[in-house]
């Protein structure tokens, strides 16, 4: 017998494997979206997508948090038209008008509202307990930031002004103990959070609620928006999203990903893509404010560059996904990817 071969009968986890052939790392749930740049951040690729783990939106007031969640929830139950989406409450500001928007049945949310960082740590243990493997389920809970601990709440009932220093620990454990549960069961998880902004010179956005949980998360957005107003009338139409990675394990931190998104026509499936090609040499400048396509002389504004199929067409390209990945991914090299030995 060889030495694999007693570990594999010693061990008393079932799901143990030798590498090459665990479900855990080649049979992993990729969901993409409709929007290319989206998978990007999602992934570092613009055919790639959602991910079991958490991924953590954090971001100011009215910076499209949980509209960003809910279009992640439709993505993965377009996939997956048995899915059910668990949706822990706290801020109640969801109604069942918000999911019907995003084309998500109402009838396939179960709502938990909760109050506290214990109530949400014990009631998801219990689901993933009872979870298996293969049942389809996407979480989101809105929002962690907004989250009491039980202690803080006590002492607000006893009249109590003292400093909770039990909520950032509670925060912690529930990291802990929901992290596995998520990737041995393909399980994606959005948790809604906040920031606050430091007290430096040149202050910088830091997410609420302590390091436990941001260490436990796959991947950490922070949600930074301009107004997208309309030169003529000054109203304001939309909003251009940049999305920074804070934190990933698949996404080069720091990158920028912008995403547009307008009250007319929703998430611009095109966003990013123009400045991407353009990058790439796949668009070339021939003059201020005229470009070329490709080997196409024809001069075009980028107006009517973004009005042709061309950027998305352009996603299907393996030239073009090569330099994303290159762009973006996380340990993508061409020296990795030639290397031999």
């Amino acid at each position: 017998m060889s030495l694999m071969a007693k570990l594999q009968k010693n061990t008393k986890i079932k799901q143990a494997s030798i590498l090459t052939e665990s479900e855990f790392f080649g049979d992993l749930d990729v969901i993409p979206t409709a929007v290319p740049m989206l998978n990007v951040a999602l992934s570092g690729a613009v055919d790639a997508g959602i991910l079991p783990g958490i991924l953590m939106i954090a971001g100011p007031s009215k910076h499209f948090k949980t509209c960003f969640s809910l279009m992640l929830a439709k993505a993965y139950t377009e996939k997956h038209p048995d899915a059910v989406i668990l949706f822990y409450d706290s801020e109640f500001g969801s109604p069942q008008s918000y999911f019907e928007n995003f084309g998500i049945d109402p009838a396939k949310v179960f709502h938990t509202p909760i109050t506290d960082v214990e109530i949400l740590k014990n009631d998801i243990m219990n689901q993933l307990e009872n979870i298996e493997r293969g049942d389809h389920i996407f979480i989101i809970i809105d929002s962690i930031g907004n989250l009491a601990s039980k202690k803080e709440v006590d002492d607000a009932k006893e009249g109590k002004n003292v400093a909770d220093m039990t909520r950032a620990k509670a925060l912690k454990s529930l990291g802990r103990m929901i992290t596995s549960h998520l990737t041995l069961k393909n399980i994606p998880l959005i948790a809604i959070n906040h920031i606050y902004m430091t007290q430096e010179m040149f202050s910088k956005p830091v997410v609420s609620g302590g390091t436990g949980l941001y260490l436990s998360a796959h991947d950490v957005w922070i949600l930074g928006r301009q107004q997208d107003k309309n030169e003529k009338t000054k109203i304001i139409e939309g909003y251009d999203f940049i999305i920074n990675i804070d934190k990933s394990r698949y996404v080069k931190e720091k990158s920028k990903i912008p995403i547009s998104i307008t009250y007319e026509n929703g998430i611009d499936p095109k966003s990013g893509l123009f400045d991407q090609a353009l990058k790439g040499g796949f668009i070339k400048e021939v003059s201020k404010g005229y470009y070329n396509i490709g080997e196409d002389t024809t001069k075009r504004t980028r107006k009517d560059i973004e009005a042709l199929p061309f950027l998305l067409d352009l996603c299907e390209d393996d030239e073009f996904k090569t330099f994303i990945r290159k762009s973006y991914q996380l340990g993508y090299s061409e020296e990795l990817e030639n290397q031999d030995e």
